[in-house]
């Protein structure tokens, strides 16, 4: 029996491959396994192609989270040398003036940090001005979500969790301000005793039990450090924890536009370009804070001094987040009552302790009012314009109006010494301004919203202004208008109507459907199609050369 040919591996007749050797299970699968079958890894990893909307807006949170993400590193270097004790000691630093000068080792291990460690002065105000911007980057971006109604449903508890957010961060910054023990943080300790003496029949009590003493007593700077640097940042971990999860859960809203619903998402993937862009600005965020914490002195304590509290620095004025509370106490009357030997200071109370209570408890309540009021159920995942919720809009620059007259009343001592004016007669005038200019920001912000939804109808149903006038064959004149684009018209009516609740019989019920009334009232109904189709028909201006006609038209 013949052997066989052996057939060569280079013969062009036939090519004997060798399969490939099976490489075995990857050396990470059985630790990937293990992890997934513990904590479904493979359920998380699949979220990292989560699709994220893209809109400048949506960067204010964005740079809040960053800010918190910069206080947490700057804070871990701060802590390293300072001391949180009110122990006297003579200072023997570099800083001369304050050379063998009577202060608390809070202040002296501040001073040495600003002074004697290698890059102690600009980690130092490197985290406060994150500070600043960490709470202004959260007020910007809960503005954000209130104008363009984003908390109604499903997101009414992620609002209470930045409403708590933005509480529970003015104080962490307080707790902050006042570590350093310097002439200026003590008078705003000074300050918060005095409101914490205000609240009424607890109040003594409670000091005592704050300051372990009368004020400002020895224990407050060690009480306030455990505050800032352990229990506040991990109830703001665990918050912002929650809020990120939720907004996971929920997808982020997104702007009006075609294609876009209430029941879609259009955006990037988390991974790789939401990471990629979020990492880039994260480090823009770091940069910029970086050049402010070099190039632009804050809180130079070294100016004010070790505290004391017979003395008092002229002209002090607390944090900008906390200067609404000053103002307010600065101009109300002397109001006290005094019953059964005890004293009831409602002139600090009310405009301190209740005003800071009704400022949250309002934002905390307002998504459900709302919803009240207009009987609104439905899910919302597109955003509102803010001009076609002319009564939300007005309601918040009302607010902003009445925060920005009390701020200004935090510093009527400036104002009078600067202008050359009576501190009396700014008094009185911010007394009378807080309560009128709300309400005059209230009437024309309305009207400005119904007029940008006349000037949007109006675009839609005759197209774009070009500031070119035309003449006509009969000697008229007029300006040429060009169709707008099929997204500009989809966009610029998506929104829908709120209508008025029908009235029912109960008087809870009547109060409630006058109110629906008043927030429906005066809305400008968005053109209908036949509108569109009419206007189109009857439209004499000519079209411009080069302008996209093809795209003209609306969706509804």
């Amino acid at each position: 029996m013949a052997k066989p040919a052996e057939l060569s591996p280079a013969s062009p007749a036939m090519e004997v491959r060798t399969p490939p050797k099976d490489p075995g299970p990857s050396k990470l699968a059985g630790p990937a396994t293990w992890v997934d079958e513990r904590i479904g890894l493979a359920k998380l990893m699949s979220n990292i192609r989560k699709v994220f909307p893209d809109h400048w807006s949506f960067l204010l949170g964005e740079i809040a989270l960053y800010s918190f993400v910069i206080l947490l590193l700057t804070g871990v270097f701060l802590t390293i040398w300072f001391k949180p004790s009110m122990a006297e000691v003579d200072y023997a630093g570099s800083y001369e003036l304050l050379r063998h000068v009577r202060m608390s080792e809070a202040f002296s291990s501040t001073l040495s940090i600003s002074f004697d460690i290698r890059g102690g002065l600009l980690v130092r105000q490197i985290h406060h001005w994150s500070a600043m911007l960490f709470v202004a980057a959260m007020t910007v971006h809960m503005l954000r979500v209130f104008f363009t109604g984003a908390f109604r449903k499903p997101r009414e508890l992620n609002w209470l969790i930045g409403v708590g957010l933005l509480s529970i961060g003015l104080v962490e910054g307080f707790a902050g301000y006042s570590l350093p023990d310097d002439l200026l943080s003590g008078t705003g300790l000074r300050f918060v005793d005095g409101l914490i003496r205000s609240i009424p029949l607890i109040g003594t009590w409670a000091e005592f039990f704050v300051f372990a003493g009368e004020f400002p007593g020895t224990l407050v700077i060690p009480r306030l450090y455990m505050v800032h640097i352990l229990l506040v940042p991990g109830l703001l971990l665990g918050l912002i924890s929650a809020h990120m999860a939720l907004l996971v859960y929920h997808k982020h809203t997104h702007w009006p536009a075609p294609g876009r619903t209430n029941h879609n998402i259009q955006g990037y993937p988390f991974f790789p370009i939401y990471v990629a862009k979020a990492g880039g600005f994260f480090f823009i965020v770091f940069g910029i804070t970086i050049l402010m914490g070099a190039l632009i002195q804050i809180n130079p304590v070294w100016l004010y001094g070790p505290y004391n509290p017979s003395q008092v620095t002229a002209g002090s004025q607390p944090d900008w987040y906390m200067g609404f509370v000053e103002g307010a106490i600065r101009i109300i009357p002397n109001w006290e009552w005094h019953v059964l030997g005890t004293t009831w200071s409602w002139n600090i109370f009310l405009p301190g302790v209740a005003l800071m209570g009704l400022l949250f408890t309002a934002l905390a309540v307002y998504p459900f009012i709302e919803a009240w009021i207009t009987g609104d159920k439905s899910e919302h995942h597109l955003l509102d314009r803010p001009r076609n919720a002319p009564n939300r809009t007005a309601f918040g620059v009302a607010g902003m109006a009445a925060y920005g007259m009390l701020w200004l009343a935090g510093g009527n001592d400036i104002i009078a010494t600067q202008f050359q004016v009576s501190l009396n007669n700014v008094t009185y005038f911010m007394r009378v301004a807080v309560f009128v200019v709300p309400v005059l920001a209230f009437i024309v912000t309305k009207r400005i919203c119904l007029s940008l939804q006349r000037a949007d109808k109006d675009r839609v149903l005759h197209g774009s202004e070009t500031n070119i006038i035309v003449r006509s064959p009969d000697g008229g004149y007029s300006e040429a208008h060009v169709p707008i684009s099929q997204g500009e018209a989809y966009s610029l009516t998506r929104h829908p109507q709120l209508d008025a609740l029908p009235p029912n019989g109960e008087k809870l019920g009547r109060t409630r459907q006058r109110l629906s009334r008043w927030y429906a009232d005066g809305q400008v109904p968005t053109p209908t199609v036949e509108e569109i189709e009419a206007a189109a028909h009857h439209s004499d201006a000519p079209a411009l050369e080069g302008s996209d006609t093809a795209e003209s038209g609306v969706s509804h």
